[in-house]
């Protein structure tokens, strides 16, 4: 892969609070995705993240009022009614192989990043969500006691449109326009290089 082509990728992996009920993402290529994920860079090595994997839909009905949204959009309801995820990945943490660390979490972010990345390629996107109910989340999916919960990944087919802006006055909010274009401020490089 060039270059520009990752830099596309990862433009088009934003997170997306509106999914397309009419084209469903399938459990194989959750599975895909996850695959890709547990090759990606693990501290240690000890590789103590699992996947509970969810597309049936009184599974990802019940995901979904146990997630939080966009707290920064106080006067919109995300996802809006009908626009659903059609699956959800619950990345949890292992403690059987290790306990949940600072260093643990860094493992998270690398396999939710190549899940988003890889749902972009294939057509897909997400949102990656830390404001959920865990205790909820592990009693309704009998996620087993040793697997804790540290990230919920909804997944989907978009049906809206996520651009990056730059930052206005400081603010670094995302923020929807009146067509509902959302909207996501970015620091300059200048700003993110320390010299």
């Amino acid at each position: 892969m060039i270059f520009d082509s990752l830099r596309a990728l990862v433009l088009r992996a934003r997170s997306y609070r509106s999914f397309d009920p009419s084209r469903p993402i399938e459990e194989d290529v959750m599975t895909e995705l996850v695959d890709t994920a547990r090759l990606s860079s693990s501290a240690g090595n000890l590789q103590p993240l699992k996947y509970r994997l969810c597309t049936e839909r009184d599974e990802v009905e019940g995901m979904t009022s146990l997630t939080k949204w966009a707290a920064y959009l106080k006067d919109v309801t995300l996802p809006p009614d009908g626009h659903h995820p059609t699956g959800y990945i619950v990345i949890c943490h292992d403690t059987s192989i290790s306990p949940v660390t600072p260093m643990s979490t860094v493992d998270v972010g690398i396999a939710a990043e190549a899940i988003a990345l890889g749902a972009a390629e294939m057509g897909y996107g997400g949102c990656m969500i830390g404001s959920f109910d865990k205790s909820g989340v592990a009693a309704f999916l009998s996620i087993p006691k040793n697997l804790t919960p540290v990230l919920v990944m909804a997944l989907g087919t978009p049906d809206e449109s996520v651009l990056i802006s730059k930052i206005s006055h400081g603010d670094i909010k995302y923020f929807r326009d009146d067509a509902g274009l959302h909207f996501v401020p970015k620091r300059d490089l200048e700003d993110v290089i320390v010299r």
